[in-house]
């Protein structure tokens, strides 16, 4: 408090690093992944898309990790449920819809992948396959190419918790760690591997297991950007300096089904999610802003009607444009020249 008794709006994000400006697009990119998302669940409850898995509840954790790295030189490997942070780091929502579609030019996978197998060569989004936790010795290969060319880049990958206890998630670790590879490894522990919740299929927390490992296990709350950045930051800064990698947990709360194709409540109650509600990072974020003077209810109706025109535009866009042709099944596949496509 101040000396008239008044509480102190305390400014958490300067410390970091961040400008003020920088934590608006933080919120603003939090945002746009909520609309996308809702508006693709809509999109397939009318019957104009096929599936959509969902990552609302997600944003936060997402949209942080994406400030904390670089852009413009880190690879990124992310898993199927993060929306926020391909948009953060540059992914438009024209070729996020391009690709729920299934059209030609969705630059994921031609519209030949399921939805949320993101890739975009331009932006160094790696695309992950449909078995899951492929991506982390896929992420530790990257580490390992930045530490035999001597160049400074991490690689980040994402997966949730229910894939840590996957073969390829040890093993990816184990070999990061022995070799001291540049990696930043983030569960998305959201507390359900599709309807089994974490107490059935973790004896533990997954931090804990970097011990095994040999390097740093952080657990952190996904639902605040602010920590999700610091953690982030940091271990990109352990990361360059040589001094390995670093595991991340960021807990979290998915707050849609696994998928359109799931009824969440056959597994958890109703309450159990509307408690969850509460602690939605996206409200809590908005409310620090506000707190700040940061943000206002005219900011959130502007950007939230910009937020839906652009997907209007995007959806107009890639329900018009062209599907894939039969012939083009194999294009991508392979390469017939030893240089590559």
């Amino acid at each position: 408090m101040d000396t008239q008794g008044t509480v102190k709006k305390v400014n958490r994000h300067e410390p970091l690093g961040l400008t003020d400006g920088q934590v608006i697009d933080m919120y603003r990119y939090m945002l746009l992944a909520r609309k996308y998302d809702e508006r693709s669940l809509l999109l397939q409850r009318a019957g104009k898309i096929n599936f959509h898995v969902s990552g609302i509840g997600q944003e936060a954790a997402q949209v942080a990790a994406a400030f904390a790295l670089d852009r413009e030189n880190d690879y990124f490997l992310p898993y199927y449920r993060d929306y926020a942070f391909v948009l953060t780091v540059g992914m438009t929502t024209r070729e996020l819809m391009l690709s729920v579609f299934a059209k030609a030019e969705d630059p994921n996978s031609g519209g030949r992948q399921m939805p949320g197998h993101f890739g975009s060569k331009r932006l160094r989004i790696v695309t992950g396959s449909s078995p899951v936790t492929t991506q982390v010795p896929h992420a530790v290969g990257f580490a390992l190419a930045a530490k035999m060319r001597k160049q400074k880049f991490v690689s980040f990958v994402t997966f949730g918790e229910g894939s840590s206890n996957q073969g390829d998630f040890h093993e990816a670790c184990n070999f990061a760690g022995v070799n001291k590879l540049p990696v930043i490894i983030m569960c998305e522990n959201n507390q359900y591997a599709i309807s089994i919740p974490a107490h059935r299929q973790l004896g533990g927390k997954v931090s804990d297991r970097a011990l095994g490992y040999g390097f740093p296990g952080v657990r952190v709350d996904g639902n605040d950007p602010l920590e999700v950045y610091r953690v982030v930051k940091e271990a990109r800064e352990r990361a360059i300096a040589g001094e390995g990698p670093t595991l991340i947990e960021a807990m979290m709360y998915r707050l849609s089904p696994h998928s359109t194709s799931d009824n969440d409540l056959a597994y958890r109650t109703k309450e159990e999610v509307e408690e969850n509600w509460k602690k939605d990072g996206l409200a809590h974020f908005r409310n620090y802003l506000t707190e700040l003077g940061l943000w206002d209810d005219e900011q959130e109706r502007d950007f939230a009607a910009q937020c839906n025109l652009e997907l209007k535009e995007a959806i107009e866009y890639a329900d018009n444009a062209p599907f894939p042709k039969p012939e083009d099944t194999l294009l991508h596949v392979y390469s017939e020249s030893e240089e590559g496509v």
